[in-house]
This record gives structure tokens, sequence and C-alpha cells, in this order.
């Protein structure tokens, strides 16, 4: 559509997976973009996801013979909760090639597979390590940042927040966005992935105006999900559709010693899909653990709390990553035996044993007898499982299960859960372009909406899985009709490992997420610790004893690798909140950062933030990494670090803090300072001679003179120059200055 604006770039608003699948898509079709996050790191909530992606028919299905396809697959979905047939199967068939694209593209392990609630197969794809909605945007957005470094097709801006929407007739034509105090313009089609608004709780919020009795739950959401897109739809016109539509996730994880907090993180629903249980505080089922999530919820709206999400060994080994994880975080906790779990519960043994001897024996029946059983299964089918069959949705699917004479001397993992806000089904009507629908019930010109933005995919009900699935899909559909749009018959196909050189080489590899722009050439963190704090003896050694003094959110300190970081300041800016980080405040987090975080994360987005190491020096290599450019100072500040606390270098043209060598602690370094101190003596020694000898036979002494008392008081005073030059820097030998 012709309009008076430029058009020669599409805009997408959100960094997440649904905005980075459309932005690396409009390259992929021959276009420019530029993308807009008003975080200071882009991956929003994709980053959270725990379970993986869903996909039908995919090469890892048929490598393991599933008989799984997108018929299957959509059937799954409408009984799910989906209402609008033609984007339910819009996303169950492109599931499959989406998810090749994802692997072929971008490198990523998608190996493992699990099947969720509402699922009849397993098909929800995630990799042998990390959170698979961190491993997989993050990918994305490596991506497109080569593609930004190396040519004029991609620009990412964040601290951008996009506050309007420019309408020229009845088409979008760009927006309006805010950074650092002022006002700026883009113009091209604009592409909402700016998520949902399950973070907000304020009196004017669309949670407050559709579903004012949720407000009293927890959230797993970022806090940016504030609904900011919708919003800006609206007000050009968009119609929205399913608002009320909120989901209760039912398994978000309690930290004992912060039950009440209002952010909260996420129990993967892969971890029931390995065969984990849901025990009520009676210690007995109450529900089909592989139901829908809002039966599920809605159970436990009925039993009695607290519940409890518990793996055996079995399970557990299956997902151990997250079992860990979970662990280090203070939310999960690791029982040698039942015994010990029912004596922490307050229940019998013999409760524990009874339930899962009830479980064990209804896997049995119905998978001997499967179309004999009593109850209802759910998604289909029947069951013997009478805990879930007397609530009409009975278990039809087991794994990993255990007869009750295990439990006495079975090893668990176990999870206090609560029903937490988690996702909204709801928000700007989308058609199969992914085009925003008008009141008119036309699509908008250059306005379109992928992920949690977009409303209407999903119906009363996500199924676990579908959204990390519809963030690609439909952020895909988006990205390629945004390009037809601007170059039409223009298009062309455009290779991302070409246009950036080869693609990426891993996984995961470094990204640059920090804020900034690359406009702004802001690619490094500008967050972090601002100095060292008072007393820190400017990047020394410090023990575990005073890093746990600082566990506050104005004073909080990690250790992470034997560093010590100073996040105060960077708290407010970290993509996964506060409490990701406020969890390990004071402690060593090495562990749990390294499951999650590439190695080089530190010195690249927060370098300013180490301050120090643990102990009283620096381990081999272990400040290097924290010493880089990003506010690190330049090599006319090594003058005043010359101290034996306080010693700096610079190593290939890098200035390396906090060297430091303690002669009593490492002989090896002794050795190396007396031969040191042998080869000054000597050079010392050599320098007298050759004075000597240049004083007596310069050209001037060749000449034939009776002056020699003149050449001898020469002489002498040169070696008497010498020697004191050599004793005023006799310091020298007595090694660094120890004050």
């Amino acid at each position: 559509m012709a309009t008076s604006f430029p058009t020669n770039q599409a805009i997408v608003v959100g960094g997440g997976l649904g905005g980075m699948s459309a932005a690396n898509t409009v390259v992929e079709n021959g276009g420019r973009v530029v993308l807009l996050d008003k975080s200071s790191f882009c991956g929003g909530n994709s980053t959270k996801a725990t379970s993986g992606i869903n996909g039908a028919g995919t090469k890892t299905q048929k490598a393991k013979g599933i008989p799984d396809n997108a018929d299957i697959f959509t059937q799954d979905t409408l009984k799910g909760g989906a209402k609008k047939p033609e984007l339910a199967k819009l996303l169950c068939v492109n599931s499959a090639s989406d998810v090749d694209w994802l692997v072929e593209k971008f490198n990523l392990d998608l190996s493992l597979l699990a099947r969720l609630g509402g699922h009849s197969q397993p098909r929800t794809h995630r990799g042998k390590e990390r959170f698979p909605g961190m491993t997989i945007t993050y990918a994305l957005i490596q991506m497109l940042e080569k593609v930004a470094e190396k040519t004029d097709l991609a620009r990412i801006v964040t601290k951008a927040k996009v506050v309007k929407l420019i309408q020229e007739g009845k088409a979008c034509v760009g927006c309006v966005y805010e950074k650092g105090g002022q006002n700026f313009q883009e113009f091209g089609p604009v592409i909402l992935a700016s998520g949902g608004f399950g973070a907000d709780f304020t009196s004017n919020s669309l949670l407050a105006q559709y579903r004012p009795d949720l407000l009293h739950l927890p959230t797993t959401n970022g806090e940016h999900c504030t609904g900011d897109g919708i919003k800006m739809g609206e007000a050009i016109g968009a119609k929205s559709i399913d608002l009320e539509w909120v989901q209760v996730h039912p398994t978000g994880l309690v930290k004992p010693d912060d039950a009440d907090a209002k952010i909260k993180f996420l129990a993967a629903e892969a971890l029931r899909g390995v065969g984990g249980i849901i025990l009520n505080a009676e210690g007995k089922r109450f529900c089909n653990e592989l139901g829908r999530r809002d039966y599920v919820t809605g159970e436990m709206w009925k039993s009695k709390p607290p519940f409890r999400l518990c793996l055996n060994k079995a399970s557990s080994d299956e997902i151990i990553w997250h079992c860990k994880h979970y662990t280090g975080r203070g939310v999960m906790k690791f029982y040698e035996n039942g015994e010990a779990l029912a004596k922490d519960m307050g229940v019998a043994l013999s409760v524990i044993e009874q339930t899962h001897e009830e479980h064990y024996a209804a896997a049995k029946k119905t998978e001997t007898q499967p179309d004999a059983g009593p109850w209802p299964a759910y998604p289909s089918g029947k069951s013997w499982d009478e805990a879930s069959g007397k609530t009409g949705s009975g278990k039809k699917f087991y794994h990993n299960i255990i007869p009750g004479s295990c439990v006495k001397n079975e090893p668990f993992y176990v999870a206090i859960i609560t029903p937490v806000i988690h996702y909204c089904m709801g928000g700007l009507l989308i058609d199969t372009d992914s085009a925003c629908v008008g009141p008119n019930n036309q699509a908008i010109p250059g306005l379109y909406a992928a992920g949690e933005v977009a409303g209407g995919v999903h119906g009363n009900n996500r199924l676990g899985g579908n959204s990390l699935l519809d963030c690609v899909v439909f952020g895909r559909v988006a990205g390629k009709a945004a390009a037809k749009y601007m170059l039409g018959a223009d298009m062309k196909d455009v290779d991302l490992k070409d246009v950036t050189g080869g693609g990426l080489t891993g996984a995961v590899e470094s990204s640059k997420l920090a804020g900034g722009s690359y406009e702004d050439k802001m690619n490094t963190a500008t967050a972090g610790a601002a100095g060292a704090p008072a007393g820190g003896g400017g990047g020394g050694g410090y023990s575990m004893e005073e890093v746990a003094k600082h566990t506050s959110k104005s004073d909080c300190w990690v250790v992470v690798s034997g560093q010590v970081l100073d996040v105060t300041s960077f708290l407010s800016e970290h993509p996964g909140g506060e409490l990701a980080i406020l969890t390990f405040a004071g402690k060593d987090a090495t562990e749990e950062f390294n499951m999650i975080h590439p190695p080089d994360v530190i010195g690249k987005y927060a370098p300013d933030a180490v301050i120090g190491v643990v102990g009283s020096g620096a381990p081999a290599g272990a400040v290097a990494t924290g010493a880089k450019a990003g506010g690190a100072p330049a090599r006319k500040d090594l003058g005043g670090k010359l101290a034996n606390h306080h010693a700096w270098g610079h190593l290939d043209g890098d200035l390396q803090p906090n060297w430091r060598v303690d002669l009593e602690d490492n002989p090896g370094a002794l050795l190396i300072n007396v031969k040191s101190y042998f080869n000054a003596t000597w050079f010392l020694l050599l320098s007298v001679l050759y004075e000597v000898c240049a004083t007596i036979f310069t050209a001037k002494n060749i000449k034939i003179s009776n002056d020699r008392l003149g050449l001898t008081r020469s002489a002498i005073l040169l070696i008497l120059f010498i020697v004191i030059h050599a004793v005023g820097n006799l310091h020298v030998f007595k090694g660094p200055d120890a004050s």
C-alpha cells in the first residue's frame, strides 16, 4: 500500500522469541529490519520457557519412530482449548518445518522429546542442557546481532520503549519510541511482539480490567509484561480477542523462605512429563498430572495445600539438569529416601507408599487393559486411575512409575508448588498472515502481531510447549508478510549463514544482550556496579565471610567462578528479574550460573561488576575476563597500582587488574625474582665497566696528555654517580611495597 512515509524497513517491537523470529525472517526474505526493545536486554519471557517447543512430524520424531503429524497435533490443540481452527491448524502445520528451521539454521540441539499435558504424542522438543527457551531465543538473538554487525540489514535498539503507533489513513506507517529521555521515530510496517500483560498489577491494567479475581496471585512473568502492544494496537483501531482468558499455571515454585514473593520461578511441565506426581498436604494424588493446565489448577483449588511435585529417581535422572538447577535456587529439595520425605511432610510413610502403589497398579492395568478401564481418560480412551478418573480426566499415560514397596528407600526431588499467572491467551486479533484485524474485520495495512501479544491462537487454554512454537510460527509468518508488504515482487531468498559469514558455530554463542544499540556503538553492557565498595581494596581478595554480608537489594554481592561481583546496580536490568540474582546474594552461584550462561558472559556484559576474587589472590585467569574493555581503566592508570595488594599489568593490549604475587605463597615467583636480581646486578657491573672505559678512551683522550689526574677524577666521579643511582634503587631488591 502506497504511503507518503518510507517503507524500506520493517519495525519489530519486542526482542523475545516472537520478535527475533520475525526479524530474522524479514532478513531471510530480502528486507531490512530495526528491532526495538524497552528492556536493557533482549529475550523477554521466552528465555524463561522451561519445557520446550512442540513440533509434529519433525526430523527428530521421525528418527525416534514417533507416529505424529499435523492433523493429530491440531486435534490435540483444539481439544486443549483453541477456538479458531484456522489459526490452530496454521500453528500445527508449520510446526515441523519451523522446529527443523531452528535446528538447521541456528545449530540448535532439540533432540530430546517429552509428552506434556494434553498431548497424545511426545512432541515437546528440548536440548540436553540449559532451559530450551533461553537456548532457542539466545541463538536467534545472536544471529540477528551478527547480521547487524556485518551488514546494514538489521539494527537492534534496546532501552527503547515504543509509546505510539503512527497511522496514515488506515495504514500503520511507523512508531514513536522513547530512549534516554528523548522521542524518536521509525517508519515502515510494524510487527508487534511485545508480550502479554501478566505482570501488570496496577489499578488501570488489562489484568485489573478483565481478570480482577487473579490480582492476588503471583506471576511467572517479567516486569516488562504490561500489555503495551495491545494498548497501542487498540489505539489505532486494532481489535482484541479473549483478553479474559489468562492462564493460571499449576506449578509455580515456592521458595520456603520467601513464600509470598510476587514473582516466582516456573516448574517445567516436563517435570510431570517424565513422571512427576502431585501430592496434597495429606500425601495423596488428586488429579491427572498430565491433564490440561486449567484442569490441574482447578483440582488444586479443590484440594488441600501445600502441594508438592515429587520425582522419583528414574524421573529425576531423566531431567536431572532441571532438578539440580531448581535445588540450587532453593525451590526444590532432595530427599535421600521416602521416609525422609514423609517425615518432612508430616504424614505417615504408609500413606505415601499407598499413593504410589495405587498409581502403579492403575498404570499396569491401563497398559494391559487400555480399553476396559472404568474412567474416561484424557485426551481420549479409558483409564484405571481412580484418583484422576473421579475428576473426569482419567490418566492415560504413565512414565517412570514405582510400586509402593520401593518408596521407603527411594530418593526423591520435591518442590512445593502453587498456582501462578503464567500466560495471556488473549491479545490483538490476527488473521493467517499474522496481520492485525481492524474494526471492519479487514487487516490493518502495515500492522502485524506475533507471540503473546496476539490473541485467538490458543482459545481459553494453551497447551504446554505451544508458546515457543506460537512465537516462532507466527513470528515467521509476520516477518514474511511484512517483507512482502515492503518489497512485493522484489522479495528474495537470503541465507543467514551467507550474510553473517557462516552463521552460528555452536548451540549457544555469546550474545551482546546489553543495553544500547548498534548505531550508538553500545555493544557492551553499561550496567553493573560502578567502582569498588568502600574498603574493598580496589579489586583484591575477599573471604566468603565478607561476601556473605552483602545480601540485600541495596548491597548485593555474588561469587561466580572465583570472582566476586557487586551486582547491586545490575539487579533491575537482569533479564531474569531481580529474584534470579537475589536468590544467590552473598553466596557462590558458580554451578547454577554456569548451567544457563555462556562462560564469558560476565566479561562481555558486566565487567565493571567484578570487584575482586575469593581468597588472598587471583587464581590463574580468574579475573582476566572481567577486565576487558567496557569501563576498564586506561594504561595511564597503571602508575598508581604498584602495591602488593593492588597490582595491575597489561597483557596483549588488555588491562589486567588484580595481578598479585605473594612470595610466601608462591615459591615459583620467588625463584623468578632471584634470577631477576642476579641479572640486574650483572648489568650494573657491566655498566660501570663500560662507562669507565668510555671516559678514558674517548677520541679526545686518545691524544697524548700529561693530565692523568683530571682523567682519574672524572672516572671516580662517574663511578660515584652510578653507585649513588644504584643505592637509590635498592628498594627494588626488597620486592613490592607492603604498605
